[in-house]
């Protein structure tokens, strides 16, 4: 009898042992979920893929070898295909000396991105400069630091009209748009516009919106 009920002992206890590491092996994969998706989790979205480059023998620009795709924080895939040509040209290059090189660090994801998406012209570059914000906060860039350059595209970006009446039709968001086509910039990048919007944003905070609000604004 005290056999059996040993026995018996030694299974509850086997079952709850098995229980336990069952709800850890869950919880930790819950976890892992969230930390793909960046700092501040589903917040800021989340990327798929690693981004591999090579340079190419001009010296300017690389060719991604893998697919990058993220997904912002209202659930829109933006992708980066494999065969893509990068150059960092997409951000004015006097912000090079605020964050680095463009593919540098925690810039290097939403650099790539940002790249390609204004390469395409397919959706609305304010959708794009969004996008960028929100792919380097997902990357950890500080929330001064990703103002400032979102200021700075906001204002001094190469920027397309969008949609026009004859261009190659796209798809966005569902539907067949005409391609944006280009618009020459008139407006040079001022330095000292973009310093002292980063002292500003600084020490208020602002919205995305307030930022566009004075970059509408403000004297040129």
């Amino acid at each position: 009898m005290e056999t059996e009920k040993g026995i018996q002992l030694f299974a509850l206890i086997s079952l709850t042992a098995v229980l336990a590491a069952c709800a850890s092996h869950k919880s930790s994969g819950g976890a892992s979920v969230a930390a793909q998706s960046g700092l501040g989790g589903t917040k800021w979205g989340y990327y798929s893929g690693d981004p591999i480059t090579k340079w190419n023998p001009d010296g300017r620009t690389m060719t991604l070898l893998t697919e990058l795709s993220y997904t912002d924080p209202n659930g829109l895939i933006w992708d980066a295909p494999a065969g893509s040509v990068v150059d960092g040209a997409s951000i004015p290059r006097y912000l090079w000396s605020i964050m680095g090189g463009p593919f540098e660090g925690k810039y290097r994801n939403a650099s790539v991105l940002h790249d390609v998406a204004y390469g395409e012209h397919k959706r609305p570059w304010w959708d794009c400069d969004r996008m960028f914000y929100d792919a380097m906060r997902c990357s950890g860039v500080s929330a001064v630091q990703a103002k400032t350059i979102y200021y700075a595209l906001y204002k001094f970006g190469h920027h397309w009209k969008f949609p026009i009446k004859r261009g190659k039709p796209v798809k966005y968001e569902g539907a067949l748009v005409a391609r944006g086509e280009e618009i020459p910039r008139a407006i040079p990048v001022n330095p000292a516009q973009i310093n002292e919007a980063r002292d500003w944003i600084s020490n208020t905070d602002p919205s995305l919106e307030q930022i566009e609000q004075r970059a509408n604004t403000e004297t040129r």
